[in-house]
């Protein structure tokens, strides 16, 4: 299909540009950034079109599924079952993952390694992203929200709010990053 040709332009070019560095670099960013969000609308617009919305589906898969799409060496763990949760709340974790996954990318280098857990609980689910990365420096986040960058307050912070979760950020420098997100688990609509 065309859109399997033009993700694979941008992947190519996203790889490529880390390789070369310099105004290639920004350019191979941009074009990972435009991945991950065509790939998004095309996860949106099968699940439209197949009537998906509310169906409940396994988080595991749809994490594994993102951790490939990574261009990361990512390991995903969780139980031996499927996590079942609703398409909305498996596709806005799902897309904090991904974002988690994007700024390891961008943050830490393209051969970086991550990990992704995936705990199953009684009334809700726990999903973990490490980096094995520098860190973000004490007080970064404060100073990029505060000049207008938002991705992590909207894009991570944001979404688990929504889902009526709770985000929490662990990190020194030199000891890379490790995400965790509470997300209650939702009834089915």
């Amino acid at each position: 299909m065309v859109h399997d040709g033009v993700l694979q332009v941008l992947a190519l070019v996203q790889r490529r540009g880390a390789e070369l560095g310099g105004e290639a670099a920004e350019l191979g960013a941009l074009a990972g950034e435009q991945e991950k969000a065509l790939r998004t609308l095309i996860r949106q617009q099968d699940e439209t079109a197949s009537g998906d919305l509310g169906a409940v589906g396994d988080l595991a898969a749809a994490l594994e599924g993102v951790a490939a799409q990574s261009g990361l060496v990512v390991e995903v763990s969780g139980p031996g079952g499927p996590v079942e949760l609703p398409a909305p709340a498996r596709r806005e974790l799902a897309d904090v993952v991904a974002e988690c996954l994007a700024n390891v990318a961008r943050h830490v280098g393209a051969d970086a390694r991550a990990w992704v857990l995936v705990e199953n609980l009684t009334d809700q689910v726990v999903v973990t992203v490490r980096d094995e990365g520098p860190g973000i420096p004490a007080g970064r986040l404060e100073a990029a929200e505060a000049e207008g960058r938002l991705g992590v307050v909207e894009s991570i912070r944001g979404r688990i709010r929504d889902l009526g979760g709770q985000a929490s950020l662990f990190t020194d420098s030199g000891l890379g990053v490790e995400w965790e997100f509470t997300v209650p688990r939702q009834e089915e609509p």
